[in-house]
C-alpha cells in the first residue's frame, strides 16, 4: 500500500474507467484500489457491482456513495463482533455521506438523475462529476487519517 497519491490521477483513473464501463461504485473502488497500490481482490470490485443506478435499479443510494462507503470500510471497518473501532468507521462514513449530500445535493440516485434518461450525456456528464468528487473526498479522508494513525505511533 502507499499513500503517495496523486488527487488527480484519481479521480482521472476513476473517470476514464467510468467511462469505459463501469458504473459509479466500481470504478470509486477501482480508483481506491489502483492509486492506494492496495492488495486487493478485484472480488471487491464485483461485491459493489449491485449498487449502481440506486441498488441495481431501485433508485435509492447513489452506487458513488456507496462504493466510496466500502473504501472507508476497508481501511477503517472492524473485522470481529464487538470492535469497537466501528465506531470511527461510522464517524468517517458519516463524513462522506454529508459532503456527498452537500456537494451532489442528495444520495437518493432516482432524486439525483429525476429528468434524465438513464444512458443520456446529460446523466452520463453529472454522474461522472459525482464519481470524480466522491473518488477525491474519499482518498482524503482516508489519506488525513493514515497520517493521524502514522502521527499517534
Amino acid at each position: 500500500m502507499t499513500t503517495n497519491v496523486d488527487l488527480e490521477k484519481l479521480q482521472k483513473d476513476a473517470v476514464d474507467i467510468f467511462n469505459q464501463g463501469f458504473a459509479c461504485s466500481e470504478s470509486v473502488i477501482y480508483a481506491i484500489k489502483k492509486n492506494f497500490e492496495l492488495d486487493m481482490s478485484d472480488d471487491a470490485i464485483a461485491m459493489s457491482s449491485g449498487f449502481p443506478w440506486g441498488l441495481g435499479g431501485g433508485g435509492c443510494i447513489c452506487g458513488a456513495l456507496a462504493g466510496a462507503t466500502m473504501c472507508i470500510g476497508y481501511f477503517f471497518g472492524r473485522k470481529t463482533p464487538g470492535d469497537s473501532k466501528v465506531n470511527r468507521c461510522f464517524k468517517l462514513s458519516n463524513e462522506i455521506h454529508d459532503f456527498f449530500k452537500e456537494y451532489c445535493g442528495a444520495t437518493c440516485c432516482r432524486v439525483l438523475t429525476k429528468g434524465k434518461e438513464k444512458n443520456s450525456p446529460e446523466r452520463k456528464a453529472q454522474c461522472t462529476d459525482f464519481v470524480a468528487a466522491t473518488v477525491k473526498k474519499t482518498a482524503e479522508i482516508i489519506l488525513r487519517e493514515l497520517a493521524a494513525d502514522e502521527a499517534e505511533k
